[in-house]
């Protein structure tokens, strides 16, 4: 990266915005996801919505790439630049701007950290319901990018159903505003277009979110099984009932032990092939009946155990492993990749045994932990890089898994997105003039394409497209 443009950098932003010294670039060479390292050329840190908008105005007129970043908890190698590109990283930008508790509204910057917004709305009896496992950390702006889930999303919805409207600085350096105060819908959805888009359209410099109170009474049931199939069983069931928990975990004994010698150890028997934990909310009359009837479906399923807790307390010590559980995992191997995909529910009990022989076959480390109840798998492969063989079975693995869940009618994907790890699965689920068409809306957004450049479509594919006269 040239010194005149970090020197120009540094006069938008102020010098102790900007990263250039190789020590400092480190830090960023990747997000949450181990299998992928790449040292970007610069790194620059806006303080305000001006800011981006005059960086993204003077890389226009250099050319230059860039990737927009939040916390980089993403699992998917999504917020990494290459040296030719420019990373510019929104965690200043944290305020919570306004709350609208009348109108269940709350208009946030991009670096907001997701769980200080739910604590920020206690006080109104209010809160907002996406809650990735990283919620700690991550940003709401980099849920938008990813169009982010989390357990309680079963019910509710991902953060496409929680954004309303979004002031987004295009790849030129212009402010367009997408969406309605209201949420209403006009025209086409835009927000829902840009949500989830990694990175490809622009960056989202203020968003306002839907909120939503606090349900009146909540019903948390945790169960293991001796059996991983009778867990997974149980799990259509209780869908196949009518009731829709508002989450619907599973982990299986792999994880339940790591959580169990970690500090976040909830004193769960470690013996069982897996646990659920399922959790009912709404008003205190129809959830009593429906966490009856899943204690009653648990038990016809086999399970051995049925724990149910209804204060907040003991409800935070159930929910302690799961949401931990990834932490807890990394205490197995110096690294630990996150695998992210969805298959039919009923396709969960053959999709799990087909993980264990792809790990056994392998001879590698499998924990599952994942949304049981929308089918969205989590194998975490723990492994250590620095043994070159044991890092291709990784990604020999990874590879088998998602063709396996494709094969059973799933996708590569539920919210961790697509980013550089998953390129080379697009063309398994979307033929050429589809990858072509998606390729022509993120032109529409960015002309020159230098908003994350080379993630999520693979090229080879869409000139293929482009060849045959379409584009």
């Amino acid at each position: 990266m040239t010194p005149s443009l970090i020197a120009e950098l540094a006069r938008i932003v102020g010098a102790r915005w900007v990263r250039s010294r190789p020590a400092e670039l480190a830090t960023y060479r990747a997000d949450g996801l181990p299998t992928r390292e790449s040292m970007p050329g610069v790194v620059v840190l806006p303080g305000g919505r001006q800011e981006v908008a005059e960086v993204l105005r003077l890389l226009s007129l250099l050319k230059v790439p860039f990737v927009a970043r939040g916390a980089g908890t993403g699992l998917s190698g999504g917020a990494l630049a290459n040296p030719d590109a420019v990373l510019i990283t929104l965690t200043r930008m944290n305020r919570l701007l306004a709350i609208h508790p009348e109108r269940l509204r709350a208009v946030v910057q991009p670096g907001l950290v997701n769980a200080r917004l739910s604590e920020a709305l206690l006080p109104y009896g209010l809160h907002y319901v996406p809650d990735p496992s990283s919620q700690s950390a991550c940003t709401i702006g980099g849920n938008v990018a990813e169009n982010a889930g989390g357990p309680h999303c079963l019910k509710y919805g991902v953060t496409t159903n929680h954004v309303v409207t979004l002031e987004v600085v295009l790849a030129d350096g212009r402010f367009v505003r997408l969406g309605s105060p209201q949420g209403a819908p006009w025209g086409p959805d835009l927000v829902g277009l840009f949500i989830g888009s990694e990175g490809m359209f622009g960056i989202a410099t203020e968003i306002t979110v839907r909120l939503e109170p606090i349900p009146a009474s909540v019903r948390t049931l945790y169960a293991d099984f001796m059996s991983l199939r009778d867990a997974s069983e149980a799990v259509s069931a209780i869908i196949a009932s009518g009731i829709v928990p508002a989450a619907l975990e599973m982990m299986d004994q792999s994880c339940v032990r790591a959580v169990e010698a970690s500090i976040y150890a909830t004193g769960a028997r470690t013996d069982a092939a897996a646990v659920l934990l399922v959790e009912v909310d709404g008003q205190p009359e129809p959830v009593a009946a429906e966490a009856a009837l899943v204690e009653t479906i648990l038990r016809q399923h086999n399970a051995r155990e049925v724990v149910g807790a209804s204060t907040a307390g003991e409800r935070a010590r159930l929910w302690q492993g799961r949401k931990k559980a990834f932490g807890a995992l990394g205490r197995l191997a110096p690294d630990l990749a996150v695998q992210d995909a969805v298959v039919p529910r009923s396709a969960l009990p053959n999709i799990l045994d087909r993980v264990a022989e792809i790990r056994d076959r392998h001879g590698l480390m499998i924990s599952n932990v994942f949304h049981a109840g929308d089918g969205n798998l989590h194998p975490c492969i723990s492994y250590d890089r620095r043994d070159p063989a044991m890092a291709d079975r990784v990604v020999q693995a990874s590879r088998e898994i998602m063709a396996a869940c494709i094969a059973v009618g799933g996708s590569i994907t539920g919210e961790h997105g697509v980013g550089s790890d998953k390129l080379d699965y697009m063309d398994l689920v979307y033929d050429a003039d589809s990858l072509g068409a998606m390729r022509s809306v993120r032109r529409a957004f960015d002309p020159e394409e230098r908003a994350n450049p080379d993630k999520v479509l693979p090229l080879h594919a869409c000139r293929e497209w482009r060849a045959a006269g379409v584009a």
